[in-house]
């Protein structure tokens, strides 16, 4: 008789637990994605974006009055996902990131981050 006892206690802990944290769940992901969206800055460069199958490019103009930076990034298929080189522009001016995949299925998707 004891074994049907702890088990059941453990089993009401184990739920006292889960229930505890479903709504701590519920509420972190939306919490934080409100956080990112307020932490991140717009972006300030006019990008494009083009790939020929391994490698990935942007191309990107600053249509601002400050410097910044940007990189390309891109997903590769069943490999190692790429960066390219950091770029700055100055106001008014545009360049290209360039990275590869270097195996896989080549590139999956090209985005762009600025920094």
């Amino acid at each position: 008789m004891n074994k049907p006892r702890r088990l059941s206690r453990l089993v009401l802990k184990l739920a006292a637990v889960a229930a505890a944290m479903v709504p701590a769940l519920a509420v972190a992901p939306g919490a934080s994605a409100t956080q990112q969206e307020m932490a991140a800055p717009p972006n300030v460069l006019t990008c494009t974006t083009d790939t020929d199958g391994y490698w990935g490019h942007a191309h990107c103009t600053n249509n601002t009055g400050v410097v910044t930076a940007f990189r390309v990034k891109v997903v590769c298929g069943e490999w190692p996902d790429a960066r390219g080189d950091w770029k700055t522009l100055n106001p008014g001016a545009s360049d290209v990131s360039s990275a590869r995949c270097f195996g896989g299925t080549g590139v999956g998707s090209v985005n762009w981050e600025e920094g």
